[in-house]
């Protein structure tokens, strides 16, 4: 009997043990819970982290996150509202905000990704829609360092004037997406363009474009450059002939300088005396030979010309 007793007392003990365990559950900084009862929530959403307690096998416990989290949109292509079809990629943050409402809505956080997937593509396809591709681009009307080459044409209506401004677009599509995932028990608390571009037909053209026009400023700068080295090659042979033509004459004054103190020196000497004039033809002979004879030469002359007189002397010795 008493072992019957143990038995069931044990067991007593045991079960009690394993429907407090099951009944008592944990809530930690960053969650919040829901109790449902058959389903249906019941009592206010438990946000203070400690140790909770619920009915065993009756009442279940729905943990839910505290911290921010992430919505990461899918590219889309949007057509703004001038006409041009870009790729538009969004990313947001949000958090649980009425985690009861939040239950009874989406029920968890695949649901809520759903809904935010409609509700933010929407919105952002609505505030595309309804503006000019440079206020998607553009934040503010800061000015632009950049070449006069590059005001015209798609360059010159970028930088226009812009009114509103892609931080005011994105700040108008959080706040009207805010509207309607309040309903949800979501609350956004940012949204931003990760990245826009134009789809690949467009962008193809734009590249094309792009690429015709800095070939037309390299050719124009080509053009300029050769204009200028022609300029300075011609300013270059203009220059070398008037040193070359002023250090001709310069040569020339020279020469003439040379000869003429040569021939006052030539007049000079022969006007001296005798000996001094005979010593003169002598030198002048001497050299006329040296100049015209070489060890190869052969010359026929005449006996009887005054330019061999000197030869025919030494014959005659």
């Amino acid at each position: 009997m008493k072992k019957i007793k143990y038995i069931v007392v044990g067991g007593v003990v045991f079960l009690a043990f394993i429907g407090i365990v099951s009944s008592a559950f944990i809530v930690n900084e960053t969650h919040q819970v829901i109790i449902t009862q058959f389903g249906k929530p019941v009592g206010k959403p438990i946000t203070k982290p400690g140790i909770h307690f619920k009915i065993p096998i009756i009442q279940k416990a729905h943990f839910f996150d505290k911290r921010f989290l992430e919505w990461d949109g899918d590219p889309n292509q949007v057509p703004t509202k001038d006409k041009r079809f870009i790729w538009v990629d969004t990313y947001a943050r949000w958090r649980i905000k009425d985690p009861l409402l939040f239950f009874q809505r989406v029920r968890d956080e695949r649901g809520a990704q759903s809904r935010l997937d409609d509700i933010l593509d929407g919105e952002t396809r609505n505030a595309i829609a309804k503006h000019v591709l440079v206020e998607l681009v553009r934040t503010t009307n800061r000015e632009y360092l950049t070449s006069e080459d590059l005001l015209a044409g798609e360059v010159a209506k970028s930088l226009d004037k812009i009114r509103y401004g892609r931080e005011t677009i994105t700040r108008s599509i959080l706040e009207a997406a805010s509207k309607r995932t309040l309903e949800l028990g979501i609350e956004l608390l940012d949204l931003r363009f990760k990245r826009i571009n134009y789809v690949e037909e467009v962008q193809k053209k734009i590249f094309e474009r792009m690429i015709s026009e800095r070939k037309r400023i390299a050719d124009k700068f080509r053009s300029e450059g050769q204009g200028e080295a022609s300029k300075i090659l011609g300013n270059k042979e203009r220059e070398l002939k008037k040193i070359q033509s002023r250090a001709y004459r310069t040569a020339q004054e020279i020469m003439g300088k040379a000869d003429a103190e040569a021939t006052a020196i030539y007049a000079q000497a022969y006007n001296q005396s005798l000996e001094s004039r005979k010593f003169y033809t002598f030198l002048k002979t001497m050299e006329t030979y040296r100049t015209t004879f070489s060890e190869k030469d052969w010359l026929i002359l005449s006996t009887k010309g005054d330019f061999f007189i000197y030869l025919k002397k030494q014959a005659g010795r």
